[in-house]
């Protein structure tokens, strides 16, 4: 199993790694901490990820900052860092379109990403993900668990890591417990790990559910330790015409093993192959709304709805600039000759 391990730069100087690996049409998977992309290779506990998913795939993967080959002395550890490295990494890639697979905190990013960028993402996987993650806990209790972290997360003994592996996998064996007791040393420090619980703490993509004009699928183990299955029933129920499909696990991170996996493994492949059908046949056929891209409609409702260049990029989470680019490129693709004709467009097409 081989692959291919670069580099690229974030906004903020921050090196980033990613690799890639298998060969065929792409599928990202967006960050999420504990992870290390060269040990991940000869680990019990990802070996069965990279192979089925790279099987018909290039697989694209990256560490967080923070975390594995990317810089670990980062002074910005926040949700907003994250999605900007994602947007860094496929440009960095080269990819254009594709789908994209998020994992428990990563299927936040991921639904981040996709609500910024609808015109890249061809399909949104969640697995085990949330849009907000519920407290669990009182102030008390999330200091002393700060407090072992950062105490004991760089020893030898693996009594203070125990206390994530039996939330994240309790069903693991011996052997699997090991490995991933070895991944959360090798992968970060304990202080990065304090600063990561806090950034997850913070984040909220609750908004952008109802708003998600991608074809999603989300997977979630029933009887999830570390995220509850409510939180994947959340975003099913949110995101316009998402299919929940229920894992009968209580696994976080799926294992080799368990019939779980391969369940996880039909669904997710039959998903991707409609899609990649779907995809052709857009391709092969003219497309409704004068051609124009899920961005580009975006926009355009947001022009019926009497916004403003600024105010568009603000929602949108763009630039001004591109805001511009988006409205000159309907107009032209609608030979309509302004904004207020724009927006009667819009509204004839049941766009508002």
């Amino acid at each position: 199993m081989h692959q291919e391990i670069r580099f690229c730069t974030a906004a903020d100087g921050t090196s980033i790694a990613y690799a890639t690996i298998g060969d065929g049409p792409p599928l990202v998977k967006a960050p999420h901490w504990l992870t290390h992309l060269e040990y991940e290779a000869e680990s019990v506990l990802w070996r069965h990820w990279l192979q089925e998913l790279s099987r018909d795939h290039q697989f694209l993967r990256l560490d967080q900052r923070g975390c594995g080959l990317s810089d670990r002395n980062v002074d910005n550890l926040s949700f907003e860092a994250y999605v900007s490295d994602l947007e860094t990494v496929v440009d960095a890639a080269g990819f254009e379109r594709f789908p994209l697979f998020g994992a428990s905190q990563g299927g936040a990013v991921a639904i981040e990403y996709a609500f910024r960028h609808p015109e890249r993402v061809t399909q949104l996987v969640l697995f085990g993900a949330f849009a907000h993650l519920p407290r669990s806990s009182s102030l008390a209790e999330r200091g002393a668990l700060d407090t072992l972290i950062r105490e004991g997360w760089g020893r030898d003994d693996p009594a203070y890591r125990h206390i994530l592996t039996s939330r994240f996998m309790p069903t693991a064996s011996q052997e699997e417990w090991q490995s991933f007791n070895h991944l959360q040393r090798v992968s970060t420090t304990g202080e990065i790990v304090v600063r990561t619980l806090a950034a997850n703490a913070a984040i909220d993509v609750t908004a952008r559910l109802a708003r998600l004009s991608v074809p999603t699928l989300v997977l979630h183990s029933v009887d999830d330790q570390l995220v509850p299955f409510s939180a994947g029933r959340t975003l099913a129920a949110m995101i316009p015409n998402a299919r929940l499909v229920p894992l009968e696990s209580p696994n976080h991170w799926l294992l080799a093993g368990e019939p779980a996996w391969q369940t996880f493994l039909s669904e997710v492949r039959a998903f991707l192959d409609a899609g990649s059908g779907d995809e052709k046949a857009a391709t092969a056929q003219p497309t409704t709304m004068a051609g124009l891209s899920p961005r580009e409609i975006e926009v355009i409702r947001l022009v019926a709805a009497g916004r403003s260049n600024p105010e568009i990029a603000k929602e949108l989470f763009i630039t001004r600039n591109t805001v511009q680019n988006h409205v000159s490129s309907i107009l032209i693709k609608t030979n309509l000759a302004n904004r207020a004709q724009a927006a009667v467009y819009a509204t004839e097409h049941g766009l508002v």
